[in-house]
């Protein structure tokens, strides 16, 4: 049976468990009716033209894994940001652990979607906010048709989060093939600020699937620091749906780290509806084998004032393939626009391959924007330049890279996370970090 007909056969047993007299009911059998219609995507699609799928759907996903295999502390503590105080929020096969979880309900909520989508207390903010952002395709339909578990993170006004709060789905391979579909809220109200962290990791070398979706919204005055470490095993891929409405005068960052995984698509996709907001999307995909990571990046400036930066950095090895399409477009009603892009990329093999396409769509005259991409081999000079000083060839080559990437790693306002996302790229690169970062 072909994954989408065992979707399909199975939604209904789904949809029986749940209370068929909700809101979230008609939500989900609009979104279901939705995937049935246009199916997974395919390359025929110009928003997957150098993505392909078929070799990941050929598995037999179970897409209500058993969770029978127990998970330790011990054995998943090396993924987490351990060095430091931090809510936590954890699932295991889809499911919530709250043996490793640190959850509150103290001024905020961290929380369960389970819990939000079925309680009476959280009907007013479900009703707001639950499927208001997130867009009407392929994969985030599928998402919404069977949205039942995930975080629930709801910062009211005025609230600094004293500390960051994780979000980490496991599979730990009970099943021989699992699709995980978490999806996630996150709402800051006024002035408030937060800090996430979020990771999808497999303990298995049995293939797996997750189809993601996260909505966050950030309101007046909101700060939202989003950081997605993707270092995944190589028989997992990931597609990652993150959708950010802003309000005036917030600013909303999100960082990427792709490493590890089988394929790997980004669709992050930014939209402000108010004055003097500032996105900021940046990322770091260093990659090797036949990995494939595809970045899909959408801002859309909708009114006057507003800024966006984007900064992608790429490194590819042996036959990896990169794809980064950044998309940004200013409405009439944008004056005063500021929007940069910037995607540059080092290909170490003449096998790897990247596919680079930034889109400006601007509809307004009184504005600043500029794309640049770039790929090419490591600097020659600079090569020669520390070979000179009695740098060997091979550690030279990955200290560039390292100073390449460190850019963006720059930004990072944990120390903690800068830190275990230094020592991956150096890992990845075999280069020593000698220094304080």
């Amino acid at each position: 049976m072909e994954l989408k007909d065992k979707i399909l056969s199975q939604y209904v047993a789904f949809e029986n468990d749940k209370d068929i007299n909700s809101d979230v009911h008609e939500i989900r059998s609009e979104a279901f009716k939705n995937f049935e219609s246009l199916g997974f995507p395919t390359k025929k699609l110009e928003a997957w033209k150098y993505t392909s799928l078929n070799s990941v759907l050929k598995q037999d996903y179970s897409l209500f894994p058993k969770n029978e295999n127990a998970v330790e502390l011990a054995d998943v503590k090396k993924y987490f940001i351990h060095d430091i105080d931090a809510y936590k929020l954890v699932f295991i096969d889809g499911k919530y652990s709250s043996f490793l979880s640190q959850t509150t309900h103290d001024t905020i909520d961290v929380c369960l979607m389970s819990s939000a989508l079925s309680k009476p207390k959280y009907k007013a903010v479900i009703e707001n906010y639950f499927n208001k952002v997130a867009q009407k395709d392929n994969l985030t339909s599928l998402n919404t048709a069977f949205a039942n578990e995930g975080a629930y993170i709801y910062i009211p006004k005025n609230v600094e989060v004293e500390k960051p709060i994780q979000i980490i789905n496991f599979t730990t391979g009970s099943e021989a093939a699992t699709m995980l579909q978490p999806r996630n809220l996150i709402v800051v109200e006024q002035n408030a600020h937060v800090q996430i962290i979020e990771r999808h990791q497999s303990l298995t070398s049995n293939p797996a699937l997750t189809n993601a979706v996260t909505e966050v919204f950030a309101a007046k005055d909101a700060t939202v620091d989003i950081y997605k470490i993707q270092n995944d095993d190589l028989n997992a891929s990931l597609v990652d749906n993150s959708y950010i409405e802003q309000k005036s005068n917030s600013v909303v960052s999100v960082h990427t780290f792709s490493f590890g995984g089988n394929i790997t698509r980004n669709n992050l996709n930014f939209y402000q509806k108010g004055e003097h907001i500032d996105s900021i999307l940046k990322g770091i995909t260093i990659i090797e084998g036949k990995q494939h990571v595809d970045h899909h990046t959408l801002v859309h400036h909708i009114e006057p004032n507003c800024e966006s930066h984007q900064d992608y950095k790429g490194i590819y090895n042996e036959r990896s393939t990169g794809v980064f399409n950044g998309k940004v477009i200013v409405e009439k009603e944008a004056q005063k626009t500021n929007a940069y892009q910037q995607n540059n990329n080092v290909l170490i093999s003449d096998k790897a391959t990247i596919n680079a396409k930034p889109q400006l769509e601007i509809f307004a005259d009184d504005v600043k924007c500029s794309h640049g991409c770039t790929i090419g081999q490591l600097d020659d000079n600079a090569l020669f330049y520390m070979q000179q000083r009695g740098i060997p060839k091979k550690e030279g080559k990955a200290l560039l890279m390292f100073a390449f990437a460190n850019t963006v790693l720059e930004s990072v306002k944990i120390p903690e996370v800068k830190q275990r996302i230094a020592k991956i790229i150096a890992n990845k690169l075999n280069v020593k970090i000698g220094f304080d970062l």
